[in-house]
């Protein structure tokens, strides 16, 4: 049975924005669009483990400016292609259709 860190503790967003070099809001803006690391919601309270916020930046990892690298950090804004919450359409459907009740 693996062993529990009892050092080990969630970061609450200012601690995690100090953590990764960002603004708290930067990374609130992140939490909002989908952009950014994996985050939990422990009662109100949002959190996010160290090793998760390792995980995001690592993504950013390039040895030069033309390494494509292991992945994609997004800036903080709104992505047409991947809004959260949003469903891509199917062809011949418009975006504007509204939902039956």
């Amino acid at each position: 049975m693996p062993t529990i860190d009892p050092m080990a503790r969630f970061l609450r967003t200012p601690e995690a924005a100090r953590f990764l070099g960002l603004s708290a809001r930067t990374l609130e803006k992140h939490r909002v669009y989908g952009t950014g690391p994996t985050y939990r919601k422990l009662g109100g309270r949002v959190v996010y483990a160290p090793e998760d916020l390792q995980a995001w930046a690592e993504r950013g990892t390039r040895a030069s400016t033309s390494d494509p690298g292991k992945g994609i950090v997004y800036p903080a804004k709104r992505r047409e292609d991947a809004q959260p919450g949003s469903r891509p359409s199917t062809p011949g459907q418009s975006s504007s259709t509204s939902r039956q009740r």
